[in-house]
């Protein structure tokens, strides 16, 4: 994955302390020309009137969540067309989420990186961070089940239990390009489909 005249457009997701936000940096750091860009931060730009995705009430949660989406993509799109690697860091639940974005990338390879350590990784992981940046989160069993039913079969399921950030990060920005591709909606489909590896590390 290599920052070009028409760069890819990076998308890392995964469960609260799955590693994103340090694999996304180290990955970004990794690339000749590259801008990450953190869902959490962007949600925190809405000052007064912020609801978080899982608050109430839950249309102006969900609303929240579509403008956040719609400006990664848009800052995402600029950063593109002048020659940068899109890193996006953002937990995407659903494959209509994932529709979302990929309608908003105007054509651009999309490639989309599941981080799968498994449940009890990302519980310790988040139990471990510094106190300001722990994230107090007891769905992870219903979490886990809804992304490997809407998004199982999507971009690659990255199994990183046994792996430091670095070691995640350099295999990313080796072999996201042959196994995390995600192909169009075509015409009477139902969704994305996988260009790249399927569920699984190997």
């Amino acid at each position: 994955m290599v920052a070009n005249e028409t760069p890819s457009c990076l998308i890392v997701t995964g469960m609260p302390g799955a590693g994103k936000s340090t694999v996304t940096r180290l990955v970004a750091e990794r690339l000749s020309r590259s801008a990450r860009l953190d869902g959490d931060e962007m949600s925190r730009l809405v000052v007064s009137g912020h609801v978080w995705a899982l608050g109430e009430p839950a249309d102006e949660a969900s609303r929240q969540v579509e403008l956040c989406n719609r400006n990664l993509c848009t800052l995402a799109n600029n950063f593109a067309d002048a020659g940068f690697t899109p890193v996006i860091d953002r937990v995407i639940p659903s494959r209509a989420q994932l529709d979302f974005f990929v309608s908003l990338l105007r054509g651009r390879e999309v490639l989309f990186v599941v981080l799968a350590p498994g449940i009890e990784a990302c519980r310790h992981r988040n139990t471990t961070r510094d106190p300001l940046e722990r994230f107090d989160f007891d769905g992870y069993e219903a979490l886990e089940a809804d992304m490997r039913r809407e998004l199982g079969d999507v971009g690659w399921w990255f199994d990183t239990a046994a792996l430091t950030a670095s070691e995640t990060a350099g295999r990313i920005v080796v072999e996201a390009s042959l196994r995390a591709r995600v192909s169009r909606r075509s015409p009477g489909s139902g969704g994305l489909s996988a260009v790249g590896a399927a569920v699984g590390d190997g």
